[in-house]
């Protein structure tokens, strides 16, 4: 018996009716403009960082924290110097719109908001809040700043302090070479005769008293010690080896002490230190 033939199924399967056609294509377009939209939205998502942190150490100059500040948001350099100059940060009228001395030493979190303001105004706004408005005046950053640079330890800073009002107070120069080297833009033990003769208002072997600006930015530890140093009769102080820095009030056993701290830096040169 032979057996009848299968139905024959449309080839191009039901035909849609003109509404039907509509309401597909109106369908397909809200698809493709979805995915139009979610496609940067992952995208963004995937190309979004985590935020980034921005170390400043105890006691970098300004010009240290502008070239990091540069370096962490990919700009060119002296883009924060400049917006140093132009940015409304919250500093003493001393200062004279240099944020040398209050740019606080702290790690602070770097997103795609940063900008070099937002930054420097952060770090101000931070040593404001750690400094205190009422405890510590620009004479005492200033001081401080020379603190943070001449301790060779925390627990040398409130007698270095004390040197300093000790000093003052009897009217002789300060003879600290980190005000020369502030002005010379670098860091050394060595300093000699030529640069205590150099005419710069931040040397202090020639000129009494204060620099006329900090010379770094202190911590709080440093700030902390200037307006707390301890008793202490103290005139001169020397590191004569790590960890070793010697105090006393006599020129005699000072030029002792210096002469122990040539004898070492000798010896360490000759080693290959």
């Amino acid at each position: 018996m032979e057996n009848e033939p299968a139905p024959k199924r449309p080839a191009h399967g039901p035909r849609l009716t003109r509404r039907g056609r509509l309401l597909l294509i109106v369908a397909m377009a809200a698809t493709v403009a979805t995915a139009a939209v979610l496609v940067p939205l992952l995208l963004l998502r995937q190309e979004r960082r985590e935020p980034r942190s921005l170390l400043i150490p105890e006691g970098w100059r300004a010009s240290q924290v502008y070239a990091a500040v540069d370096k962490a948001l990919g700009v060119a350099p002296r883009t924060t110097e400049k917006a140093a100059s132009t940015a409304r940060l919250k500093l003493p009228p001393a200062a004279r719109g240099n944020p040398e001395g209050f740019l606080f030493p702290a790690t602070y979190p770097v997103d795609e908001r940063a900008t070099p303001a937002s930054l420097l105004s952060y770090m101000v706004d931070t040593a404001g809040k750690n400094f205190g408005i009422t405890r510590a005046d620009y004479r005492s950053v200033v001081i401080a700043s020379i603190v943070q640079a001449e301790a060779d330890t925390a627990e040398d800073m409130g007698k270095v302090a004390r040197v300093i009002d000790n000093r003052l107070a009897r009217g002789m120069p300060l003879q600290m070479d980190s005000t020369i080297n502030y002005a010379l833009k670098r860091s050394t033990l060595d300093t000699t005769h030529a640069d205590t003769r150099i005419n710069t208002p931040y040397n202090t072997y020639e000129r009494a008293g204060l620099p006329p600006t900090p010379i770094g930015n202190p911590g709080r530890q440093a700030m902390n010690a200037t307006l707390t140093p301890p008793p202490g009769k103290w005139l001169y102080f020397v590191t004569v080896a790590p960890g070793d820095t010697r105090f006393t009030d006599t020129y005699a056993e000072q030029r002792e002490n210096v002469a122990e701290f040539n004898a070492n830096r000798r010896g360490t040169s000759k080693n290959g230190g």
